[in-house]
């Protein structure tokens, strides 16, 4: 795995199925770097504003048939040119040492396409197909975590259901969200690519004792889990403790008097 460096930047990656809570723990996330001082980039996938997401919504929306009638190295190819769309501007962004973060990411596609195959060591099979389309073919950027919300498939149902009107299809649920069974094996999977590869994946338990965990909780331990992988956050731009007081903003008094500035 590619590991970053302070210099570079990070990439890191939340994941979960469907209803997970996701999208809200990116936004406090990113609120909460920010205000650290770090630089970050966001990126949202699908990309369902994008043209490359056309057999990407198709497909949600029951286009080309149920859950089954999509192989999964066929539903991979959807998603993986999607997210090849932007790779450029990952990887630059991650270059220009940026904390580069995403909601999915080909993890979704590990659980979500792994999820239609009965046999394990197949789905291993998939799994290392996919890593080398992905990573080694198509040269998108790898990440450097991927942080999983653990929540059950019956619970996640719930919330999925509390969502507003989607862009990309005209039902309350699209293909995968409609279909329980799939989002169990979606969620198992998950649990799987954890233990398969814990230098990759972690998973935090969003649901404790039968409970869900409030959402700032949860931002909480998804912190801890990214604080390892941030660079150095950007210097706060000193603010002469005299400006108020001179004319034209600049302070007359000697560096080695001002306290804002460097001496020397």
């Amino acid at each position: 795995m590619e590991k970053g460096s302070t210099a570079r930047g990070s990439f890191i990656v939340l994941e979960g199925t469907d209803g997970s809570g996701k999208g809200t723990q990116l936004e406090l996330l990113v609120k909460r770097l920010t205000q650290a001082g770090h630089d970050v980039a966001v990126f949202d996938f699908p990309q369902y504003d994008q043209p490359s997401s056309y057999f990407v919504k198709r497909y949600l929306n029951g286009d080309y048939g149920g859950t089954a009638d999509v192989g999964p190295y066929t539903g991979a190819l959807f998603y993986a040119l999607d997210r090849y769309d932007v790779a450029d501007k990952i990887r630059q962004a991650r270059d220009d040492g940026k904390v580069v973060l995403a909601n999915r990411y080909t993890a979704s596609s590990m659980a979500h396409q792994g999820a239609k195959f009965d046999n394990a060591e197949q789905r291993r099979g998939y799994f290392i197909w996919l890593d080398n389309l992905e990573f080694e073919t198509l040269k998108i950027p790898r990440p450097d975590l991927n942080i999983v919300l653990r929540v059950p498939a019956e619970t996640a149902q719930q919330l999925v259901d509390q969502k507003g009107r989607r862009s990309y299809t005209d039902k309350k649920r699209d293909l995968h969200e409609a279909d329980l069974d799939h989002m169990r094996l979606a969620v198992s999977v998950y649990d799987d690519l954890c233990q398969l590869f814990p230098k990759d994946f972690t998973r935090i338990d969003c649901v404790r004792s039968g409970e869900l965990l409030d959402v700032e909780t949860i931002n909480k331990l998804v912190s801890e889990k990214v604080a390892p992988l941030l660079p150095e956050p950007k210097p706060k731009k000193a603010r002469c403790c005299h400006r108020i007081a001179t004319r034209g903003g600049n302070c007359r008094t000697s560096r080695r008097t001002c306290r804002s500035l460097p001496a020397g």
